[in-house]
């Protein structure tokens, strides 16, 4: 059994709150990574069927600060698996809620773990990428 890179798609959208920031005003890293871990984690478990958890977090770029009152735009998927981990890339853009004139913010990949109600971890289905669009998403996901 598998399912398709671009079935593993997902989004969310969030806007930056002042509990959410430093002192500068701007979104804690922190805050920036929660976010993203959560949306790789639904990806995950999308394509797995199972919880999943995360393993390891690779290579966050943080490329622009997000102020308070920006949206962040996150989008996540899975581009490959192996037994029971799935590696989701997951990326940030935010922008002026009052524009659509976006930026990207972060990136980064995860290696994210299903497992049972044990905590073991099981086998996961494979992913494929069998349309231009699923193509592209995996050649661009490696961090």
């Amino acid at each position: 059994m598998s399912t398709t890179v671009e079935g593993s798609y997902v989004e969310s959208v969030e806007r930056i709150q002042p509990n959410q920031a430093n002192n500068y005003g701007n979104a804690h890293g922190g805050e920036v990574v929660k976010l993203m871990d959560e949306l790789a984690a639904i990806a995950a478990m999308g394509v797995a069927g199972e919880t999943c958890v995360t393993a390891h977090i690779g290579s966050v770029d943080f490329q622009s600060p997000i102020a308070v009152g920006d949206v962040v735009e996150l989008s996540a998927y899975v581009y490959e698996t192996g037994e029971s981990s799935l590696q989701v890339r997951v990326d940030a853009d935010a922008r002026d809620p009052r524009s659509t004139d976006s930026r990207r913010t972060t990136a980064a990949c995860f290696t994210m773990v299903a497992i049972d109600d044990d905590g073991d971890p099981v086998s996961v289905p494979s992913v494929t990428a069998d349309t231009e669009r699923g193509r592209e998403l995996v050649a661009k996901a490696p961090c």
